[in-house]
């Protein structure tokens, strides 16, 4: 999977065949072996243990609304293939609201090497497979004969419906280049193959056939930028730490809030040894973990900073995509810090259902996440995390290899606040 997409859970599945009746002749692919029968039985144990299971499954969507769409799914699934079913039961899940309820993607996948991304109110491709760089930075028009607006409107069934616009965008992004949201969503007719319109910014248009690659193999991925900006490099690793002298910042890039230990060492070393006037603690692609981690090992340690911990020396970098944990020690780093919180608003409400288990469907074990806890991370105002400091992605920018984000923490002089 490319790092910019935003999904959920595993990789993506691989077929999108009928469940056929007993007698019939069965197509090759995963499910295929499903009865009807089968998929009715996998939807009744989702409608009957998820609610059960949650911490409160109706907090958004009343009882009886959930309970008419999962009687209209009912009715419809033996007329649909697995991807439709997928999608059918992953919209309810979404109904529950919150982003840690959800359908998990199988782990086999049709995830196509073409990477999108949301610029204002327009898609451009960001990042393609070798073989179709002709369409970097093109603008998207459509998916197949659907318009990209109204991809994007579908796609958006399939995101929690009781968190911010900035999450849904973000997902969205993701589930447009996936070849099982694409067929579910009945944007394409084969989950393997989709054919992207697409208009250069000299005016020409034109169309890319983007194909999933064999099982087990991983496409060439070939980026928009000559140069990725910092927050980007070093995709392996989880957390690190890089002093820049000219700025005279430590900037930590922190992509997962779980072992810290040595990443609090190294930048505790790291801020003893160089004595920074600034440092920036990057949250931006951090998919979550256990916030205390984070508590004990970046906000406790950084709190006693006498000489960082003040206004104008200490900054917090977030995004749509700083998720569960994540979001949490933004919070917590506002709290509790002097920290300025820089970038776009965080795409969870801090105060909402988390704290995610598992089921697993008796027939197609399809994973089930469902949130057992409720947490509050703001006490006052709206139920939001936006940044003290705005700095929207642009396609200018994104395209150019800048970081709008840091560029303002490296240039920010601690008189202005």
């Amino acid at each position: 999977m490319f790092p910019g997409k935003l999904l959920r859970g595993a990789a993506l599945s691989a077929a999108t065949l009928l469940p056929a009746l007993c007698g019939e002749a069965r197509p090759s692919g995963p499910y295929a072996d499903l009865t009807r029968q089968q998929w009715h039985e996998d939807l009744a144990f989702f409608a009957r243990e998820l609610p059960k299971r949650h911490a409160n499954a109706f907090h958004h969507t009343p009882r009886e609304k959930f309970e008419a769409a999962v009687a209209a799914l009912d009715a419809r699934i033996d007329s649909l293939d697995a991807d439709e079913i997928y999608v059918g039961m992953d919209r309810l899940a979404n109904l529950i609201g919150d982003a840690h309820t959800y359908v998990e993607f199988p782990k086999e996948n049709a995830n196509l090497p073409i990477d999108i991304r949301q610029f204002d109110d327009e898609y451009r491709v960001i990042a393609v497979g070798q073989g179709n760089e002709m369409a970097l930075g093109a603008r998207v028009l459509a998916i197949e004969n659907t318009p990209i607006k109204h991809a994007r409107e579908l796609a958006a069934s399939i995101t929690p419906q009781d968190e911010t616009p900035e999450l849904a965008r973000v997902r969205i992004e993701g589930f447009l280049t996936t070849g099982m949201a694409l067929r579910g969503l009945g944007i394409t007719s084969k989950r393997e193959v989709a054919h992207y319109k697409l208009q250069a910014d000299e005016g020409g248009g034109f169309t890319v056939e983007v194909r999933a690659p064999p099982a087990g193999s991983k496409p060439e991925w070939v980026w928009v930028e000559k140069e990725l900006p910092l927050y980007r490099q070093s995709p392996g690793q989880k957390a690190w730490c890089k002093y820049l002298s000219d700025a005279r910042t430590v900037y930590c890039n922190i992509r997962q809030v779980r072992d810290l230990g040595n990443i609090e060492k190294e930048m505790m070393g790291m801020v003893e040894r160089e004595k920074p006037d600034k440092l920036a603690i990057d949250l931006r692609q951090n998919s979550g973990g256990d916030f205390n981690v984070g508590l004990r090992h970046l906000i406790h340690p950084i709190r006693e900073l006498k000489e960082i911990n003040r206004k104008g020396h200490l900054f917090v970098l977030i995004g749509p995509g700083t998720f569960s944990a994540a979001m949490a020690n933004a919070a917590q780093f506002r709290a509790q810090t002097a920290a300025l919180l820089v970038g776009e608003t965080i795409g969870e409400k801090p105060n909402s259902y988390q704290e995610a288990r598992q089921m697993n469907l008796p027939n197609s074990h399809w994973a089930v996440r469902y949130s057992t806890q409720y947490y509050k991370f703001v006490e006052a105002g709206e139920n939001c995390i936006r940044p003290d400091k705005e700095a929207p992605l642009l396609w200018v920018d994104y395209k150019a290899g800048r970081d709008a984000v840091l560029d303002w923490v490296l240039n920010y002089k601690a008189s202005e606040n």
